[in-house]
């Protein structure tokens, strides 16, 4: 049986990221903070003794993901992280691009409900490489954020000096500018959304994608719950992600729907594992799911999970 080691494997999400790897066939590892420590190499190091693929399902990524993906690379074995942090996302790309590729080892970053679904319904929609405008509308029924969510949230507002970022010219940039609420036409009809409210899409799609803007907006009552920062009272949502591609005047749409936004992360790590481990990868390195799968077929492997709709 194929071990799979789960860093943060008692929290929210990697409670069900465990429990989804043992549908699956795979024998889970389970390490929590008391089993190793980012701040303890050897610890680590003999944590993913004998796992195949290692899923870090602990927040927050600006302190755990680096630790463990040089955990994954001396051990030379596989990475996915389901990191929402947009500024640990940008570091695991600048920092270990160059050092997985020369370890031919597949680092995953975000491959979760934000930064993951949204990169691979951009890249199964996309007609190339390139696209003028990319624009990602996410309607959630409610989002009671769990307290890994809380504290990343943290990291990540500590980490921009109280600033947003936005994806835009090509690169990110940080601003004080107000956040426009704006309708999105949903296919189930309008909503009220706060626009450029980014995920880590903007750095995900961009990472494989040649594209100047890519926008995501979220709905206000998502926002509003969000912002409450109520992490006692984290329940299952519905959801919709509805992504729009536009190149020369034509524009691509395709649209995932579902339920739960942590629960269904893990379908979606615990697919990129498997197809790390079978070897169904598209080269090696630090790799968005779209640039590191057959997104269609990735997206057909979820259909457990998701309903997608090419409109």
């Amino acid at each position: 049986m194929v071990k799979v080691a789960v860093f943060g494997a008692f929290g929210h999400t990697g409670r069900f990221v465990v429990a989804e790897l043992a549908a699956r066939g795979f024998e889970p590892i389970e390490i929590g903070r008391q089993q190793a420590s980012v701040e303890d190499p050897g610890s680590l190091d003999r944590a993913l003794r004998g796992a195949a693929a290692v899923i870090n399902c602990a927040g927050p990524f600006a302190a755990t993901a680096g630790p463990v993906i040089a955990a994954a690379l001396r051990a030379g074995i596989g990475y996915v992280d389901v990191a929402a942090e947009i500024e640990a996302n940008v570091d695991t790309f600048t920092l270990f691009a160059a050092p997985a590729r020369e370890a031919g080892v597949v680092v995953a970053p975000a491959v979760a409900f934000f930064g993951g679904l949204g990169d691979l319904l951009v890249t199964a929609v996309l007609e190339g490489s390139s696209a003028d405008e990319i624009l990602i509308g996410y309607g959630l029924s409610s989002w009671h954020p769990t307290a890994g969510t809380v504290a990343s949230g943290a990291v990540s507002r500590e980490r921009r000096g109280g600033r947003r970022v936005r994806f835009a010219g090509g690169r990110l940039e940080y601003h004080d500018d107000e956040l426009p609420v704006v309708e999105w036409e949903f296919p189930s009809g309008p909503r009220t959304v706060i626009a450029d409210f980014s995920m880590a899409d903007v750095v995900t799609v961009p990472s494989h994608v040649q594209v100047p803007v890519v926008r995501c907006h979220m709905n206000v009552e998502a926002v509003a719950d969000l912002t409450a920062g109520d992490s006692s009272a984290v329940t299952a949502q519905t959801f919709v992600v509805d992504v729009r591609v536009r190149r020369d005047g034509v524009e691509r749409r395709i649209t995932a729907t579902g339920s739960d936004i942590y629960a269904v992360s893990a379908p979606l790590a615990v697919e990129a594992v498997a197809r790390i481990v079978d070897g169904r990868t598209r080269g090696a390195g630090v790799l968005a799911a779209g640039a590191a799968f057959d997104a269609r077929d990735f997206l057909r492997a979820m259909s457990a999970h998701l309903t997608v709709t090419v409109h």
